[in-house]
């Protein structure tokens, strides 16, 4: 695979563009630190932010795209219902909220952000947002292969997004080709894992070889393997850098090598086994 396969977005199931490099906003709770983050991300040329109803910045993300300047129809942005907003009349609500904070007139991608046992309903919720045109993408976040059945038994549109913890500690090879067989495009949160694989040998060579750092090895190897990902920082040098992986390619025996990492590590919970 090389750099010219390789785009800066990708079509999702609808025809949808959607940036392969996001910027996400968890963790940036102070109001000032996630203005300031957005507004160096999408300086850098981001045009796809991620937040959520529970990361308490939708309001900060708004503010940032406001003074912009940029064109809404530029942007791809992407929130989720949170696990207390759950069930069908909920989520509707919750999102009605999420607008108003993001000032708004639509959500790009609007998700469930973990499975818990409404997730049915709370679909069924983000397939009207999405028939009334108040979303563009209708999507699930860390859902397994059997949540996204119980999703498929019900659904009259198929989610074309989960967003899933993936790096190369934890590949989800056989999600990722579960989702690929039913066009659900996969974006990876926690894209750089914990930093442990930051140190492996494999990584540090090729970084030397390509003369980038080990973050844009990796990001470069998850849009080599077909996914989104969103890796956050509030370092503007950092913040330029995980954009800056679309002019090398890393080979097959690379890729593979890469994936081979896989240790089925976490940085969070199971979407099997939660208590929030």
């Amino acid at each position: 695979m090389t750099e010219m396969t390789i785009s800066k977005t990708i079509t999702l199931a609808n025809g949808v563009e959607m940036p392969r490099i996001g910027y996400g906003v968890f963790r940036m709770k102070e109001h000032d630190v996630c203005v300031q983050g957005v507004t160096e991300a999408l300086k850098a040329g981001y045009r796809a932010i991620d937040t959520a109803a529970i990361y308490q910045n939708e309001e900060a993300v708004g503010e940032a795209i406001k003074a912009s300047g940029i064109a809404r129809d530029e942007l791809f942005i992407t929130t989720k219902v949170w696990n207390a907003d759950q069930g069908y009349d909920n989520t509707l609500k919750a999102f009605e909220q999420s607008l108003q904070k993001l000032g708004l007139d639509y959500v790009d991608l609007y998700l469930t952000h973990w499975p818990k046992p409404q997730l049915v309903d709370t679909y069924k919720a983000i397939e009207r947002l999405y028939e009334e045109k108040l979303i563009r993408v209708p999507g699930v976040s860390n859902h397994h292969e059997h949540h996204l059945q119980q999703v498929f038994a019900e659904a009259n549109v198929l989610p074309m997004v989960n967003q899933i913890e993936c790096h190369p500690s934890l590949s989800q090879d056989a999600l990722r080709a579960f989702c690929a067989e039913h066009n659900i495009a996969i974006t990876a949160w926690a894209p750089l894992g914990t930093g442990i694989v930051f140190t492996h040998p494999v990584v540090k060579q090729l970084a030397e070889k390509y003369g980038k750092t080990v973050a844009q090895i990796v990001l470069r190897w998850h849009l080599e393997i077909g996914n989104i990902a969103i890796p956050k920082s509030v370092t503007p040098e950092r913040i330029k850098e995980n954009l800056d992986v679309f002019d090398f390619s890393l080979e097959t025996d690379e890729v593979a090598a890469i994936t081979a990492l896989n240790t089925f590590h976490r940085t969070a919970s199971d979407p099997d086994n939660f208590n929030f």
